[in-house]
């Protein structure tokens, strides 16, 4: 039985991850600080002998030897998200994403972790106006918090280059779907628009609405983290890829979809008004990724496009919020 630790593991994007490899057959670890990840989350593995839940800090070296303990792959997810909290507090955005990171790399290479596989960011794209988005060119970042996620894929590559550790870097782009949290002041737009329409509240667009983004669901995420764990394709290792859908979708439009959507469950909700503020400091216009490279050396092939997507989300949403 193959052990995985996922960092983050209570978070969003890691509470899938474990959910999946647990129904795999893996035996998973979770290190996770509960700082923006929730133990209702991890409620449902705390009964099965094979996961582990380690409460602890990334940003304490000591807690990282004792996560990777026995462990053969690494899905590192831990991070502070959000371009607006990195702005706001850059020191503590550093700290977790890049101290923690460094972290994290030296555990798993002491512990002579098989791979270290870890989310990166298309933050790290910055002010390229380039579209698609292709791994190679990238811009200068935009934000405390795009500067720490290009960081993390630079010591990735030296760790690779001096030590041996297998590392793969996963480009997100606007991940969303079930255990995204809806709440707290940086909520991604999706689950927080979805709260705010169910309760008839006008969700509020940053700017005209035309700012657009490659919207990723999770399945599509999960795929790409087995993809990248798994590969025997030694020309797939030691690189970033682009984790989307390769299509975007702008903010009127999404909106619009989560009306069309929500309606089937509540009519009013399409009478809902929407309101229109400022753009956001830090934000990039649009957001496109190419998944050429991902197709071609990880065989990735998403199976959730934007539609397909919200519907499964939204369905979640409204089991679980109401």
């Amino acid at each position: 039985m193959k052990h995985i630790l996922i960092t983050g593991g209570a978070g969003f994007i890691g509470s899938n991850l474990t959910d999946y490899f647990l129904n795999a057959g893996y035996k998973v670890t979770c290190l996770d600080n509960f700082a923006t990840g929730h133990k209702h989350n991890v409620e449902p593995f705390l009964t099965n002998p094979h996961y582990t839940l380690i409460e602890g800090d990334i940003r304490n070296l000591n807690d990282c030897h004792k996560a990777v303990t026995s462990v053969d792959y690494v899905l590192h997810q831990a991070a502070l998200g959000s371009v607006p909290r990195s702005i706001n507090d850059p020191i503590t955005s550093n700290d977790v994403n890049v101290s923690g990171f460094l972290n994290m790399l030296v555990a798993a290479r002491d512990a002579g972790v098989k791979r270290f596989v870890y989310a990166a960011s298309s933050s790290t794209y910055g002010d390229s106006e380039a579209l698609p988005k292709v791994e190679d060119v990238i811009g200068k970042p935009l934000s405390p918090y795009a500067i720490t996620k290009y960081v993390n894929e630079l010591y990735a590559d030296i760790f690779n280059k001096t030590y041996g550790l297998e590392t793969i870097g996963l480009r997100y782009f606007n991940v969303f779907g079930r255990h995204q949290d809806p709440n707290g002041a940086y909520a991604a737009v999706i689950p927080l628009f979805v709260k705010q329409l169910m309760a008839y509240e006008s969700p509020v667009i940053n700017g005209t609405g035309e700012y657009s983004r490659d919207f990723t669901y999770i399945d599509n995420v999960v795929q790409m983290n087995e993809k990248a764990m798994l590969t025997q394709n030694k020309k797939a290792i030691n690189t970033v890829y682009n984790t989307a859908v390769g299509d975007r979708t702008n903010l009127n439009e999404l909106v619009a979809y989560l009306q069309e959507y929500l309606s089937e469950f509540d009519a009013e909700i399409a009478n809902v008004a929407i309101k229109h503020g400022p753009n956001r400091q830090g934000d990039i216009p649009h957001s496109l990724a190419s998944i050429e490279k991902a197709k071609e050396l990880l065989d990735y092939h998403p199976t959730h496009t934007i539609d397909k997507g919200l519907k499964e989300a939204v369905q979640w949403y409204w089991n679980n919020l109401k």
